[in-house]
């Protein structure tokens, strides 16, 4: 109603401004006496009452509303404007012309006047219902499930700017839609990677524990043995379910960083002792250096601690006996780039693009006696990715692996 209001306060307002420039020209140009300015004045105030009164009275009686498309609204606004010139004109004229000829000549003149102007609108008329047109097909595209759809307006006015945000629209639908199938592929495949990966311990401590319950084994060390079996499959369990909850984490964004400045080489240090015993155990010599002023760093010590330990873990599990893993950090301006290195037999080059994908281990380490439950990786990037870096990865077969990644110190 507000806008209503002021909406009809500009169209009285523009006409009375006409009416005063109007009177303003005829004074100028005509040199009238004081009683002819008050007859034209009273003329054309009639005739201006009257233009608003119909204009009112149309908008009042809200044809927008009725009016079955935008090119009949447009058409019937150059048809009144073209009405109220004429009527305007030729009342003036009808009251002033001494000559019935002039008066007939006039009216003529008037009447093409008014048809070339509702010509010309109904021409720019048609230009503008095309585009609105175009805007309108791509409109049910979208609506039909077509996202890649796109309105190609070209312009400056307001129905280009229109085009313009809804491109942005269909492109931001186009990309949700395109993750939301991403997502929904994920999921099914979690579901079946993480159902295979939890099948293969559970029977394994299913057997067992009915060895054990049916009396099948008696002799206490074998009894020792089966135990120990169970509980590495119950830890393989928990290890796997704690990097779910850590990848469900990392996909929700609720990885609760707590960054401070820390350490990188300490960390590196940390990492050999932890994987010295096992390093040892398979024969792989394992080592680390870092440049001086590579400290402080900005992070959080134990998701950094995580992702250094799933990239050493996953180089030691596939360099072989007398093999070599180094763990170097050196500066790189205002980042950190952290490199592990291992001498082991490299990956294939269909795999490396995959290789931070969950549950990915590459067909020739599929079983899980040699790679893991292929979730290591992928929780190694999300921890770099949230403290703002980024992991590369490059490998030459026979030859050996390096995972680098970068941090920003602060």
């Amino acid at each position: 109603m507000k806008n209503s209001n002021k909406r009809t306060l500009f169209f009285a307002t523009t006409i009375a401004v006409v009416l005063l420039i109007s009177l303003v020209i005829f004074y100028l140009l005509m040199r009238p006496t004081l009683g002819d300015l008050q007859h034209m004045a009273l003329f054309l105030a009639i005739t201006a009452v009257l233009s608003i009164a119909i204009g009112y009275g149309a908008y009042r009686l809200n044809w927008l509303k009725y009016a079955p498309s935008m090119r009949w609204v447009l058409l019937g606004s150059y048809v009144i404007a073209s009405l109220l010139t004429f009527l305007n004109v030729w009342l003036t004229a009808r009251l002033m012309f001494a000559s019935e000829h002039d008066l007939l000549l006039a009216t003529v003149l008037l009447l093409f006047a008014g048809g070339i102007a509702v010509a010309l609108g109904s021409f720019f008329t048609s230009a503008l219902i095309d585009r609105i047109s175009r805007l309108e097909l791509a409109t049910h595209s979208i609506e039909s499930g077509d996202l890649s759809t796109r309105a190609d307006i070209p312009g400056k006015d307001e129905i280009a700017a229109l085009a313009d945000s809804f491109n942005k629209m269909a492109l931001q639908l186009e990309s949700a839609d395109k993750k939301q199938k991403e997502l929904e592929t994920l999921r099914r495949d979690l579901v079946a990677w993480a159902g295979h990966d939890l099948r293969t311990p559970l029977s394994s401590i299913r057997l067992l524990v009915e060895a054990l319950s049916d009396g099948v084994v008696t002799d206490p060390k074998e009894i020792q043995n089966y135990l120990s079996q169970a509980k590495k499959q119950v830890d393989t369990l928990s290890l796997l379910v704690d990097d779910l909850f850590q990848i469900s984490q990392l996909d929700s964004g609720g990885m609760p960083l707590t960054l401070e400045a820390a350490s990188i080489r300490d960390l590196i240090s940390d990492t050999l002792e932890s994987f010295s015993s096992l390093a040892a155990q398979k024969g792989v010599k394992l080592c680390g250096s870092a440049d001086d002023g590579v400290d402080p760093i900005n992070m959080d010590v134990l998701w950094m601690g995580r992702a250094v330990n799933n990239l050493v873990s996953n180089a030691i599990r596939y360099t072989p006996a007398n093999g070599e893993i180094n763990i170097v950090a050196k500066c790189s301006g205002d980042n950190v780039i952290v490199s592990i290195s291992d001498s082991g037999e490299g990956i294939l080059p269909e795999d490396i693009s995959h290789v931070f994908e969950r549950f990915y281990r590459g067909d020739k380490s599929r079983s899980r006696v040699s790679g893991g439950a292929g979730l290591g990786l992928a929780i190694a990037k999300g921890v770099i990715e949230a403290h703002r870096g980024e992991i590369t990865v490059q490998s030459e077969l026979h030859k050996g692996t390096t995972f680098s990644f970068l941090l920003p110190k602060r």
